[in-house]
């Protein structure tokens, strides 16, 4: 196919914007372990969540029956705000890097909250205003998730309490501005508001946080607060439920032109970017309809995929969650304050970490952060869009994959996720760019404390 026959950037139209969720746990041939009540290690019933999440969400938590879930139309008026995002054939960075491979990008960041993350955060907001709720609470790495969240409860009326890793508070004071902009109340976590908190600063009193410990804190106080209940931005199957709009726009706007990717590439944190971007395009290979190769990247600060063990922990650090069976670092571990992006959970999706343990995602790879931030320079000088560091990641791997081709000759058709902005990630690109950035791999007896957090029931001890 020719250059003219594919536009640098692709739009849908609002009537080709997805009216349903792709509900990927209906495709796969296997179940997931189920979420298990710590208290008695039984699967955990829908009244056993209800008290921590949404009713609606909840459901859709446990639906694995329904290949399609109709998507409120309050919801698809407020997606339309920002939505359709734009599928971008990457011309300049195919030039600078010389390859055959043709490369695209879906661009998550057009969006005040500079990621994907909005996409979850209206469906959860919508849904805890439609149950009466009057305030949610959440935590926030890199704070993509906490700026999504408030902008989304600002438009329902809901007030919002975000616990912030507290390194991140330090590194984006501009985030915590954006996030009260829009109503939202931002508290460093660790903190001394919570019972949570207080136990991890008696620990570990200079400790830069994680989202293990924002999460205690959040859950805590949701489930101690009147009409109040949690909203978390990753992990969660209904999460990844919402962000299926990502790859189902993209296939739309790549069926246009009869392009299907040899390659999908994502960044991998919790998973809900990665399991939005694959989402169709997993179905079709569960079907048996494609042999696309999928990758996940994630920072060799916090190799959950590639170093972490296949097993039950906590969601959390304080030990308050429901046991999930994820590749996990443990709940225990708490990763080096100083990476510069996000990415910073111990634990990955249990829908992704099932689709890895069975073969169907291929691939996990990591990536030091010096590498990363090349990349994004790289490539934010040749298409012109700063990348937030997290996405950097997938930029860092597409990149790599396109020098592959260029010495095979290979014309492999590579996508991945741009999802998000890298305009409050500054201080991390003045660190790259003097020089002055240190990369920090995690060894073995670094890694050796969280496995040990991991809890100690029958499901773990032949690990």
């Amino acid at each position: 196919m020719q250059r003219k026959d594919i536009p640098y950037k692709t739009y849908l139209t609002e009537d080709e914007m997805p009216k349903q969720w792709l509900n990927i746990k209906a495709f796969m041939p296997e179940q997931h372990d189920p979420f298990l009540n710590p208290a008695t290690l039984k699967p955990c019933t829908r009244e056993d969540l209800l008290p921590v999440f949404c009713g609606e969400l909840v459901d859709q938590e446990l639906n694995t029956t329904d290949r399609y879930i109709d998507i409120p139309q309050e919801i698809r008026d407020f997606l339309k705000l920002y939505r359709p995002s734009p599928l971008v054939r990457a011309y300049e960075l195919e030039k600078a890097l010389d390859t055959p491979a043709e490369i695209y990008y879906k661009f998550e960041g057009n969006n005040t909250s500079g990621s994907h993350k909005l996409n979850s955060a209206v469906a959860q907001a919508y849904y805890a205003k439609r149950q009466g709720l009057s305030s949610v609470t959440t935590e926030t790495g890199a704070g993509q998730w906490g700026t999504a969240l408030s902008m989304a409860c600002g438009f329902f009326g809901l007030d919002l309490k975000v616990y912030m890793v507290k390194v991140s508070a330090q590194q984006k004071p501009h985030r915590r501005a954006v996030i009260e902009t829009y109503g939202g109340q931002v508290i460093p976590s660790p903190s001394d508001t919570t019972q949570a908190g207080r136990k991890i600063l008696e620990r570990m009193p200079d400790t830069g946080g994680s989202l293990g410990c924002a999460i205690s804190e959040a859950i805590e106080v949701a489930t101690s607060t009147p009409n109040c209940r949690y909203v978390l931005g990753s992990v969660l199957d209904h999460v990844a439920l919402h962000q299926s709009v990502i790859g189902l726009e993209t296939k739309t706007a790549l069926d246009k032109y009869g392009v299907t990717p040899d390659i999908v590439i994502g960044c991998a944190g919790g998973g809900s970017n990665l399991a939005g971007l694959i989402a169709p395009f997993m179905a079709d290979k569960l079907l048996g309809k494609n042999n696309i190769r999928f990758i996940a990247v994630e920072p060799a600060s916090c190799p959950s995929l590639t170093r972490g063990k296949y097993a039950y922990d906590f969601c959390d650090t304080g030990k308050t969650t429901p046991l999930a069976r994820m590749y996990t670092l443990g709940s225990g571990f708490i990763p080096s304050a100083n990476h510069a992006g996000g990415l910073r959970y111990h634990g990955m999706s249990p829908i992704l970490s099932k689709l890895y343990h069975d073969g169907y995602l291929d691939e996990a790879r990591t990536a030091e952060q010096s590498s990363v931030f090349e990349a994004a320079v790289f490539f934010a000088r040749c298409e012109g869009t700063l990348p937030a560091p997290e996405s950097s990641h997938a930029i860092r791997v597409a990149i790599d994959e396109a020098l592959a081709c260029k010495r095979t000759g290979e014309k492999k058709k590579i996508l991945f996720g741009l999802t998000g902005t890298g305009y409050f990630d500054m201080s991390a690109y003045s660190s790259y760019l003097r020089g002055d950035m240190r990369d920090y791999v995690p060894t073995d007896a670094d890694l050796q404390p969280g496995f040990e957090s991991l809890p100690d029931i029958p499901h773990n001890r032949n690990l």
